[in-house]
């Protein structure tokens, strides 16, 4: 299954892919009303630490330990992608909780979660922090995960 991995070594820590993600999952057309004078809320991370710049977002877990402590079913897998009915989200932030990687975050209502779903509730294609990154530090492909070389190359 595809996943966005990052590469830190390319990565400028100039946070173009927080405001792309934060764009396209707003719902509206244009990028300037939709992020002017308003808070970023993306659903990837740029994290700097000892001069490395990441980008974080959901991991998409073969063994999502988020999706198994949501107590309303309100996370499910669907084609690899863990996603969210915000109708079921009761804001208990449970999942917040189990997620090792620290990828989900409260939603501006505060009363359901956000968390990367890969764009697919979106009309981008692929996700959004790939399509804006300037350096391609962000990828969006297949990889085996048991093939370590691979995982390094990139």
């Amino acid at each position: 299954m595809k996943r966005v991995y990052v590469n830190e070594k390319w990565c400028l820590g100039c946070h173009l892919c927080e405001y792309y993600c934060t764009f396209a999952n707003s719902g509206v057309s244009s990028m300037v009303n939709a992020l002017k004078d308003k808070p970023l809320r993306p659903r990837i991370r740029v994290e700097e630490h000892d001069g490395i710049s990441f980008a974080v977002s959901c991991r998409h877990c073969k063994e999502p330990l988020c999706v198994k402590g949501c107590i309303t079913g309100a996370l499910s897998v669907k084609n690899g992608v863990i996603t969210v009915d915000s109708n079921k989200c009761v804001g208990c932030y449970t999942c917040i909780l189990s997620c090792p990687y620290g990828c989900i975050s409260p939603d501006d209502s505060g009363h359901a979660i956000s968390k990367c779903e890969l764009c697919t509730k979106n009309a981008c294609g692929e996700p959004a922090c790939v399509k804006g990154c300037p350096n391609q530090a962000i990828v969006y492909e297949d990889r085996d995960v048991t093939d370590t070389n691979k995982e390094a190359a990139v």
